[in-house]
């Protein structure tokens, strides 16, 4: 019951921002393409069968709505690109918070973690594979949002700096900003560096477990389940912090974190 209302909850808030993120549906903007094209079509059509009209504003004329409408038709197509780009990135965004909650059902009702299974697409389409492909370079939206990446770098500033609550703070307010971002594992996973030299070790596993879950494979994946791993450990969640550290190695056997997790468990005194 508890599972079926999060999981409503997820799509109750992806909704209304798809919903915003379009001005036209992809099936209006799909159609009007198709009645440019015919258009198109119809007028190349006059042009090659008459012949230059007499007079000074025949042709020209003509040929005027001719590259009005293919102006046209191209923003059309950069317009159905930022939609399918921006749909994409809600799904993935979606799918990623219903298996973090997942994640977190499983491991609040002392199930084991390793048997969650892939977790079904938002919508219901199948998952799209590999990375989100952004649009093409004459789309109109590039892959990061104005501000996004200097958000990013200001927060990444901070911590570097050793200003670890303001680190944390902008990291929090950059995932709230930009929901679905390619950056936003790796915003998670550096609030929880920056939580953990706070000593908000709670905080941090939360954390890691967000960044984990929001790309189980990426190039920080290995190091955010150990981190996690090693919370619950410092949590006294000794059974759940073998568990966590034990998926490093099974996960991720050749990442450097494999080894770590390892000596970890021992540490831990892991069965």
């Amino acid at each position: 019951m508890l599972r079926a209302l999060l999981m409503g909850l997820v799509l109750a808030f992806a909704a209304p921002a798809y919903a915003q993120d379009r001005a036209q549906s992809l099936a209006d903007i799909r159609q009007e393409l198709s009645v440019l094209y015919v258009e198109i079509q119809q007028l190349k059509t006059e042009l090659s069968t008459t012949g230059a009209p007499s007079g000074s504003g025949g042709a020209g004329s003509l040929l005027e709505r001719v590259d009005a409408i293919e102006t046209a038709l191209s923003q059309l197509i950069g317009r159905t690109e930022e939609l399918e780009y921006r749909i994409d990135r809600i799904v993935r965004d979606g799918t990623n918070r219903i298996g973090d909650l997942e994640f977190r059902l499983v491991e609040l009702e002392g199930g084991d973690v390793s048997q969650l299974g892939e977790t079904t697409t938002l919508g219901g389409g199948p998952a799209p594979s590999g990375p989100a492909v952004a649009p093409p370079p004459d789309a109109s939206v590039s892959q990061l949002a104005i501000g996004e990446q200097a958000d990013f770098d200001a927060a990444r500033a901070a911590l570097e700096a050793g200003n670890f609550a303001d680190a944390a703070s902008r990291f929090a307010r950059f995932a709230d900003a930009y929901p679905g971002s390619p950056l936003s594992s790796e915003a998670h996973f550096l609030r929880g560096q920056a939580l953990s030299q706070q000593g908000q070790t709670t905080q941090a596993a939360r954390a890691y477990l967000t960044s984990f879950s929001g790309d189980p494979d990426g190039a920080r994946a290995p190091e955010a389940l150990f981190e996690l791993g090693v919370a619950l450990g410092d949590l006294g969640q000794n059974a759940e912090a073998c568990a966590t550290l034990a998926e490093v190695s099974k996960r991720f056997p050749a990442s450097p974190k494999a080894t770590d997790a390892e000596t970890a468990r021992q540490s831990l005194g892991c069965n």
